[in-house]
């Protein structure tokens, strides 16, 4: 049954941190200070579970200034108070002709998905909101296979892959996981355009909330 998504988001809206819906809003050029800010923000442990190494900030700087919003899809999640507490980037790519796992994609084209999530907003499901969000786009530009490479020790992705039913081979400490699509259809279409719109009337309010408590608040 569908639900309402106008009630969806009123929940989200006025829930506690506990049952707040997550609303995952598209990113573009305009909020790409923001995800640096969010990656600089992250510690050590958390940089190397999020890239495989433990990224110096040049170099996070370095990665997030190649980000090509036209051609990946990147997501966020903001806070209450309009910070960045999450992202996942949906990267683009051509097929490697020599990944047996991928060998059984007819499509000359993979996308690979990397997220990170504030120790502060950790534990309400915000990974797995992006995967979907993600596994939906993916779908939906008929791309059929979903890649996902990170440590084996790194919980998290372990979790939201084992979540997804998607197959995972571990070697050396790391772990590639697949997941294969269904071609894209009305409901999927329609299900990325209202969570996208319902995201987008969040980041509106939260970000004109914002910009009205600096204007009226006097700083001290």
């Amino acid at each position: 049954m569908f639900t309402n998504p106008f009630s969806n988001w009123l929940s989200a809206r006025s829930g506690s941190k506990s049952r707040r819906k997550v609303l995952v809003k598209q990113l573009h050029e305009r909020d790409r200070h923001r995800v640096l800010k969010h990656f600089l923000a992250l510690d050590n442990s958390d940089r190397l579970l999020r890239f495989g190494t433990n990224l110096p900030d040049e170099l996070v700087e370095a990665y997030v200034a190649k980000i090509d919003f036209s051609h990946d899809t990147v997501y966020g999640v903001y806070n209450p108070v309009f910070k960045l507490v999450a992202v996942g980037h949906l990267a683009f790519a051509p097929r490697p002709a020599s990944s047996h796992a991928l060998s059984s994609t007819t499509k000359d084209i993979v996308a690979e998905f990397g997220v990170s999530v504030s120790a502060s907003a950790r534990g309400l499901g915000i990974g797995s909101k992006l995967f979907e969000r993600a596994a939906i786009r993916c779908r939906n530009l008929d791309v059929d296979t979903l890649y996902m490479h990170c440590l084996s020790s790194n919980q998290t992705m372990m979790h939201i892959a084992k979540k997804a039913g998607m197959e995972i081979q571990r070697d050396y400490g790391e772990a590639d996981a697949y997941l294969r699509l269904l071609p894209p259809d009305p409901a999927s279409m329609l299900r990325e355009a209202i969570d996208e719109q319902f995201a987008t009337i969040d980041y509106t309010l939260k970000a004109n909330t914002r910009a009205a408590v600096k204007f009226f608040v006097p700083k001290k």
